[in-house]
């Protein structure tokens, strides 16, 4: 399933939300995003991945969160006041993702959005849509479908 081929349309604009974890930059499409609100204790869940940090109640719904920099291959994310997690609805399940800090939101243009490079194994590559080439630092924009697919699978 490729998805360069849906975001390439000439012209078009993407919205996302850029956060911070670790001293790297990410972003995924805002279209994805239900909520964002600042870090809460979850309860755990025994027998889960490491980077599944356990179960938020949201207005009666239950959603499990994943600390994004553990699930990239990055350290835990230590939790602190400029935490967030961002509430995302893929496929119609909700799964909240903890981040560092939620940095920015931004509009681009669909061609400022590169594929990932090649010299990236194929299993990290399927976690990123492409990098969004910035003035300053480059983004990688997240395939959250990818990325959480394991939380999608077992809520199936």
């Amino acid at each position: 399933m490729n998805n360069n081929n849906a975001i390439k349309q000439s012209g078009a604009y993407l919205e996302i939300v850029s956060f911070h974890l670790g001293d790297q930059e990410f972003c995924i499409d805002i279209m994805a995003i239900r909520e964002i609100r600042g870090w809460a204790p979850v309860t755990p869940m025994p027998h889960t991945p490491p980077y599944v940090l356990g179960l938020i109640n949201l207005r009666g719904a239950v959603i499990p969160v994943i600390d994004m920099a553990c699930r990239l291959g990055m350290k835990m994310t230590e939790p602190s006041e400029r935490s967030a997690i961002i509430v995302t609805d893929i496929a119609g399940k909700l799964v909240g993702l903890l981040v560092e800090q939620v940095s920015d939101m931004m509009t681009i243009k669909s061609e400022d959005l590169q594929p990932p490079p090649e010299i990236i194994p194929e299993a990290q590559r399927a976690f990123c849509r492409g990098i969004v080439a910035l003035e300053k630092t480059m983004v990688c924009f997240l395939n959250l479908d990818t990325v959480i697919a394991d939380e999608l699978n077992q809520a199936a």
